[in-house]
């Protein structure tokens, strides 16, 4: 008898990895999906995480609701507000800032989120009054040019107490001021007004 031949066999199907369970041959297509829609989600996130860094500890945007600072600043101007500087140094005279109501207002029921601006006049020690029109600090007649108009009421003369200032308004006589309720606090400061970048036709440094 013929020696038997060996039998031809069929090859053997390569063998595939098992699925995890709730997985499908779909997959990588959605996990590169996803993988995009992660990416511009944390790029929003980092970007979101930066503006509010921005806003809370170096400067933040406001807008003017009064004219009690014409004719500096007009109602309706945007300004960005810098935060930084007084950690390092106090205000001085001849800054703008933006401060939460004082406790003198406080008590009238104004709430710390509506904040004012103003001008900062005297300094912590320095003596201020208003007389005949005029803002004397220090027995020495100031020059503002940046006012609407003068003074239409006096003020007796008032030392300023250390670590606030004395602010009032560009528009002296329609502002709610230090002349009206004291000495501002400086920890009540919020900043100083740096920039305005609305309207565009007025865009620029705020002096």
């Amino acid at each position: 008898m013929d020696p038997k031949l060996p039998q031809p066999t069929e090859p053997t199907p390569p063998v595939e990895e098992p699925l995890s369970p709730g997985e499908s041959t779909a997959w990588p297509r959605w996990q590169t999906l996803w993988a995009g829609q992660w990416g511009n989600i944390r790029v929003l996130a980092v970007a979101l995480a930066i503006a509010l860094t921005v806003r809370v500890l170096i400067a933040e945007p406001r807008y003017i609701p009064s004219n009690s600072m014409d004719p500096t600043l007009h109602i309706g101007d945007r300004l960005l507000v810098e935060k930084i500087s007084y950690r390092w140094q106090p205000p001085h005279r001849g800054d703008i800032v933006v401060f939460a109501p004082p406790p003198q207002l406080a008590q009238l029921g104004y709430e710390a989120r509506q904040a004012f601006i103003k001008r900062v006049i005297a300094e912590p020690g320095q003596t201020i009054a208003v007389r005949q029109g005029q803002v004397i600090v220090d027995g020495e007649p100031l020059q503002e040019p940046y006012i609407l108009e003068a003074p239409a009421y006096p003020l007796e003369p008032v030392t300023v107490p250390a670590g606030q200032v004395f602010v009032m308004g560009d528009n002296r006589n329609d502002s709610n001021d230090s002349h009206v309720w004291g000495a501002l606090p400086q920890g009540n400061i919020i900043g100083r007004a740096r920039f305005r970048f609305w309207p565009l036709d007025r865009i620029g440094p705020v002096s």
